[in-house]
């Protein structure tokens, strides 16, 4: 076993260790901490203490058949060698937004740089077979969006995935990439470059499967959640009607994230499933980067990120902005929350509004950008 630095959160190597394992997920990964006192306990117990902990049997055997060939800490220093860090969900550099969610990555993995503006972001999404009309909107919104300061959030994939990263990099935009593999694994293959390329241009890729993990059919659904989770809401410009997509429609929706969709030829089946999200009120056709803008109401960019990192100077202000997250609350719950007299509280909300860190959702009602 090998040294590790002194400085290391000593239960860093076996949180690293555990996400090996296949079926410990968020749930039983908060359930182990919860049974044992340090995950370096738990990485030595026994199968009944396991069971006792909420491992069904398939994953205690498992947990057994990665932990006889896995080393902790040897695992750990590979991840570290390979430029790659490990965020949990109570890191500081853990992306906010993806905290708020149903169910974060109890780790994310993280090669490159993630920075604060990265809280202003869209995620473009669409099919890897784009007609020539999908390829221009795609190109076109995503170069608008990635020129008004947003980051551009996509999956790597091929076709409207890549065409949206390659967009910011053309613009001299961040954008960021979550894949479904192990970050020492570029898929697919043909989006090396790209994939260099977003590193080069101080951007990352993120991912909440470990070094050595391939690309699996099952892990897209579970990519497409984090690539709604970590943005403000995700733009469709071409997708079919059974489309990898919806994955990242429905989990955008379920956080209650806003959903975006260019109109299509509605004798293109390629344009059936963005047709679809607006036919069935799911999203809001977008003709153009301005209604993106105009409903997630944000402003500058560079501002608003100045304005956040002043939040902190009004303590009523910097206390309200912690209880507000994505899902929608009043204006009197806030008030209880905080006891805090009503007037004062709507008073601190609609400055914080003004700022564009909130936006009312209903009466006295906000949510966080």
């Amino acid at each position: 076993m090998s040294d590790l630095d002194q400085s290391t959160n000593p239960d860093a190597p076996y949180r690293v260790a555990f996400s090996h394992v296949t079926g410990i997920g968020p749930a039983r990964m908060t359930a182990l901490e919860r049974r044992f006192e340090t995950l370096a306990h738990a990485w030595s117990a026994d199968r009944t203490m396991l069971r006792e902990a909420g491992l069904d049997g398939r994953t205690v055997d498992e947990f057994e058949s990665t932990r006889a060939t896995l080393d902790p800490f040897e695992a750990y220093e590979r991840m570290l060698d390979a430029g790659v860090n490990a965020l949990t969900v109570e890191d500081d550099g853990y992306p906010r937004r993806l905290r708020e969610i149903a169910d974060p990555p109890p780790l994310l993995y993280v090669k490159g740089e993630l920075a604060e503006r990265d809280e202003w972001s869209i995620a473009i999404v669409g099919t890897r077979r784009p007609t020539a009309y999908g390829r221009q909107v795609t190109s076109s919104l995503a170069g608008e969006l990635a020129d008004s300061g947003l980051t551009i959030v996509s999956g790597l994939a091929r076709g409207v995935d890549g065409i949206a990263h390659e967009t910011a990099l053309e613009r001299g935009a961040r954008t960021v990439a979550v894949v479904a593999s192990g970050l020492d694994r570029v898929y697919p293959p043909e989006h090396q470059g790209l994939a260099a390329q977003i590193l080069e241009s101080g951007g990352a890729w993120i991912s909440e499967y470990p070094l050595g993990t391939r690309p699996d059919a099952r892990f897209f659904p579970r990519r497409n959640r984090i690539i709604a989770g970590v943005t403000l809401g995700t733009l469709v410009t071409e997708a079919g009607e059974k489309s990898g997509t919806w994955h990242t429609v429905t989990s955008a929706l379920d956080q209650g994230r806003e959903v975006f969709a260019v109109p299509g030829p509605i004798t293109s089946e390629q344009s059936a499933g963005a047709n679809n999200v607006i036919k069935r009120g799911l999203g809001k056709l977008v003709t153009c980067a301005q209604d993106v803008l105009d409903e997630l109401n944000v402003g500058p960019i560079e501002r608003q990120a100045e304005l956040a990192e002043q939040l902190p100077e009004d303590p009523v202000e910097a206390m309200l902005l912690q209880q507000i997250g994505s899902e929608p609350i009043h204006v009197d719950e806030l008030s209880r929350l905080l006891q805090h007299p009503v007037h004062e509280t709507a008073a601190a909300m609609a400055t914080l509004e003004l700022k564009g860190l909130i936006h009312q959702v209903g009466p006295m009602t906000y949510a966080r950008r």
